[in-house]
């Protein structure tokens, strides 16, 4: 099936060789390797050279195979290797018309571009003229190609034209489009011809690089095979060829290969005309794999007729009216495909479904010597014909050439030979399998419904005269320091359990930030509820009982509002986002979702299926399985706790038991803003706020007592926690310690430094050593979980590495660990931490959603941004002393609660 290789294509420039060079003397090629008649030689620039001599017809074909095709080509240069095909008839130095050459001599030339290579060949009546003269092109083409603009604009149109032979091909056409979809990355999911707007637009300055980099002694062999007197031949190439220089630069190595695909695809190819296709595609190993020897016995045993199965079983029933197969030999790993031809109006649906039933039900319908030995003995006959031609053969050894040596040629046939029954049933059962497969289908369609053509768009004349919004002017500037920020904050008090801090400053287009938090039960009161406070926060935003869901999402597009509802140990929390006009009828949208919420059965339903399905995902994720683990450890409460963590099985349980009957007794019980904070960042009208809080909030009482959740210090016993995650490609790692500090402890500032230089920035102990230095991981860090009401918060370390690589990760954490304990930080190390977690803190209070979080957090805790002032001081007076005393005070390695999750099948290093 050779009508999807591309046929005639060229070369490049790169100055003619000296006319003495051509006469030049040198020691001729010595021989090499030798199989079966085929001799090698190489010359010292690299080029190397097959002669197969035959005597038996008066003809002589020479091949010259470059080991470059669409598989080098990088993007934008798609249709380089066969536009260079094209251009080397074009010209060269000594030979500007190779053409009327070949006419006049009367030798049957031509050119093909494929995956791996580009191969130029001719044949001829034996004359030693014709020989001499083609050889001297050839060695005159490889860099001396002309490469003319003039040259190029002239071919386009017949580029264009075998572009446009092969889109009226629908076989061709579906073989593209099921390639594109079966590799995500390697080249051999591009047509060879490329892409039209690659090949159009092409530069001829990076066309002629492209030939440069390629075009080269070292990369190409040269065959010569028929009748011919091999001293002449080493004489002449030694004249022609040897000349040529081996450029210093190294060959470029492509290193693409796709990942196991994971799933099938699928393509469609809708057009009018023709008939119904169906090709069954699968990845299979590279031509020279011990293993590809099977496929291209699979490819007979299933795709021959009419003795294969496809046949036997498809054809003669009438379900399709062909049947074919194939597979490529190719130097990364290729594909095989199993295809079928259908009536006009043959049933596609059935006819798929029987093909793989065929192709991939060999498991239960075994493969039968009998149909191996006749695999085999079509192959070998066919192998044997070509060998035996002397214009075919040089084609032939091409094909292994490109793939990594031409002696493949002779091993898969000996593989061949040698094909075992089980070996064949192996391979097959390996790879011929529904997550390797992608299906390619042609539908006949007479007026297929295209989109618009795909066009570029002139930017500059787009914007001709655009000024934008005038009305958007300068914003003054508000310096977010500690005394700024507690200078022009409003605190105010609604009601008896409303705590208000209003931050009016200008914003881009007048924003405003806000958080509203309730806290509500007590750790009796919420025993056992912990579902149903969860389920009532992601109902709320599902719709009220004044307004449905979707109006209530109407209702929140015209404030221009955005909103988010997250549920905590003992309270909800309210996000918000809008603008300076709208925040007071927010204001009046979220009271209603907090306080009259639809709670409607259809709702629950949705978010419990999407919660129960989270959880089963959470199950094969490894960082969902430990954190849940290391948190459960940390937690040490009993179930029905509202502060104990359940593993993933128990909390599906729970989901799976919990009512809607429950969720509405919740928020009845427990929903009110007795003990509530509402903070607000931006542009506002502070008045308007205040109203608007007053009118929607005040009076709203929960009926439970509401008293701050504790959680004291408790000790936690170290543990090695390791959880098998199947088929995931990346692990996880986590150590984590309970540490007996709060924010107002004494060693807070130096600790926050150490971890600072330890796992928190681009430039700290762990990163620069995992994932700089040993390149183990994308992300690994360590940070701080900070309690302000209690002596306990919590530092821990996570990374995620590949499963092989989890030795390797935790031997350098507990490196670097023990190395900051034992020796601390240089002076230099702890003025750039300074300066950079002082940067970072300023950072997080020019943000308005986070200083809205932090002004509402502080209403809880009674403090004001002098506390954080205070921190900022401590920190930039802190000594390398103080920070390391701080780190061997708290960090205690042998207290961790260590936990790994990934996919350990292999041994690890």
């Amino acid at each position: 099936m050779s009508w999807w290789r591309c046929g005639l294509v060229g070369l490049f420039f790169f100055g003619a060789l000296p006319a003495s060079w051509a006469q030049m003397p040198g020691t001729l090629p010595a021989p090499v390797a030798q199989v079966e008649g085929v001799q090698e030689y190489r010359l010292d620039n690299g080029l190397q050279i097959l002669l197969v001599p035959d005597a038996s017809k008066p003809t002589t074909t020479v091949n010259l195979t470059v080991r470059v095709g669409s598989r080098h080509e990088s993007y934008g240069e798609t249709g380089m290797a066969h536009l260079l095909e094209h251009l080397l008839f074009k010209g060269s130095a000594r030979h500007p018309d190779a053409w009327a050459e070949f006419s006049r001599r009367g030798l049957r030339a031509n050119g093909s571009t494929w995956y791996d290579r580009t191969n130029y060949f001719a044949s001829f009546a034996a004359d030693d003229d014709n020989l001499r003269w083609y050889l001297d092109w050839l060695a005159d083409a490889m860099v001396n190609a002309s490469l003319e603009r003039s040259a190029l604009d002239a071919e386009m149109t017949v580029v264009r034209n075998e572009m446009e032979m092969g889109e009226n091909d629908a076989g061709r056409v579906l073989l593209e489009r099921g390639l594109s979809t079966m590799y995500l990355w390697h080249n051999y999911g591009n047509s060879t011809i490329g892409a039209r707007s690659d090949v159009e637009n092409v530069d001829i300055e990076a066309l002629r690089r492209f030939y440069r980099t390629h075009y080269r002694p070292d990369n190409a062999t040269l065959i010569v095979s028929g009748l011919f007197e091999t001293q002449r031949v080493l004489d002449w190439v030694q004249t022609y060829f040897a000349p040529l220089p081996r450029p210093g630069a190294p060959l470029p190595v492509p290193v693409t290969l796709d990942p196991v695909q994971d799933g099938e695809r699928e393509a469609v190819l809708r057009r009018p005309g023709g008939v119904p296709l169906i090709y069954a595609m699968y990845h299979v190993p590279p031509g020279p794999h011990p293993d590809h020897a099977a496929f291209r016995a699979l490819a007979l045993i299933l795709g021959d007729s009419p003795g294969g199965r496809l046949h036997r079983e498809l054809v003669e029933s009438s379900v399709a009216a062909a049947a074919f197969a194939f597979t490529q030999g190719l130097a990364d790993p290729g594909y095989a495909l199993f295809g079928l031809q259908l009536a006009a109006d043959g049933d596609v649906t059935r006819a798929q479904e029987a093909l793989l039933r065929v192709v991939e039900g060999l498991e239960h319908a075994p493969i039968t010597q009998a149909e191996l030995d006749r695999a085999k003995a079509r192959w070998l006959k066919q192998w044997e014909l070509s060998f035996a031609d002397a214009q075919r053969v040089g084609v032939a050894l091409s094909e292994s050439i490109a793939q990594g040596d031409w002696r493949l040629h002779f091993l898969t046939r000996d593989r061949i030979r040698d094909l075992r029954l089980e070996d064949v049933q192996r391979v097959a059962q390996a790879y011929l399998v529904r997550d390797n497969r992608t299906v390619a289908r042609y539908v006949p369609e007479a007026t297929p419904r295209r989109a618009p053509e795909p066009q570029r768009v002139d930017v500059a004349a787009q914007l001709a005269g655009y000024v934008g919004d005038v009305r958007q002017g300068v914003i003054e500037t508000f310096e977010p320091t500690p005394a700024n920020i507690d200078a022009n904050t409003v605190v105010h008090q609604v009601g008896e359990g409303l705590q208000v801090a209003l931050l009016p400053k200008p914003t881009r287009g007048q924003l405003v930030h806000a958080r509203l938090d309730l806290r509500f039960g007590s750790v009796t009161s919420l025993q056992g509820q912990g579902e149903a406070a969860s389920m009532v926060a992601a109902l709320l935003d599902k719709g009220t009982r004044r307004l449905s869901r979707q109006a209530l999402s109407d209702e929140l597009d015209r404030l221009r509002a955005d909103v988010s509802v997250q549920s905590v140990a003992g309270g909800v929390s309210v996000s918000m986002r809008t603008s300076r006009d709208q925040l007071p009828g927010l204001l009046a949208v979220v009271a209603q979702m907090l306080r009259e919420p639809a709670l409607e059965a259809a709702a629950f339903d949705e978010v419990r299926r999407q919660w129960l399905a989270g959880l089963q995902e959470a199950l094969r994720s490894p960082e969902d399985r430990v954190d849940n683990a290391v948190e459960g450890r940390l937690s040490p409460y009993p179930p029905g706790d509202v502060r104990h963590v359940a593993d993933l099985d128990r909390q599906r349980q729970s989901v799976q038991a919990l009512s809607l009957q429950q969720v509405r007794a919740f928020h009845k019980r427990f929903y009110g803003a007795s003990h509530a904070q509402f903070a607000a960042v931006g542009d506002m009208d502070t008045q308007a706020v205040l109203d608007a809080l007053e009118q929607h909030f005040r009076g709203w009482r929960s009926a439970e007592v509401y008293e701050r959740i504790p959680r004291p210090f408790a000790e936690v016993l170290p543990a090695e926690l390791r959880f098998t995650t199947p088929d995931q490609r990346n692990a996880y790692l986590r150590a984590s310690q309970p540490l007996p500090m709060s924010d107002a402890h004494p060693d807070y500032a130096a600790f926050l430094v150490a971890n600072y230089l330890l796992g928190q920035s681009g430039s700290s102990r762990l990163w620069s050593r995992v994932r700089e230095r040993e390149g183990l991981s994308y992300g690994i860090q360590s940070y701080v979980e900070w309690n302000a009401w209690e002596p306990n918060s919590t530092w821990t370390v996570s990374a995620i590495f590949a499963p092989e690589n989890l030795m390797r990760v935790r031997q350098a954490v507990e490196e670097e660990v023990t190395k900051a304990l034992l020796e601390g930080f240089t002076a230099e190390e702890v003025e750039a931490a300074r300066k950079g977690l002082l940067a970072l803190r300023r950072l997080g209070r020019a943000q308005d959603a986070q200083l809205a979080a932090a002004l509402s957090e502080n209403l809880r805790l009674g403090r004001r941004f002098e506390v954080s002032q205070a921190v900022d001081e401590r920190i930039a007076r802190l000594t390398p002393q103080e920070v390391h005393a701080a780190l061997r005070n708290h960090l205690r390695p042998d207290r961790w609660v260590w936990a790994v999750g990934g996919d350990f099948k292999e041994a690890v290093r």
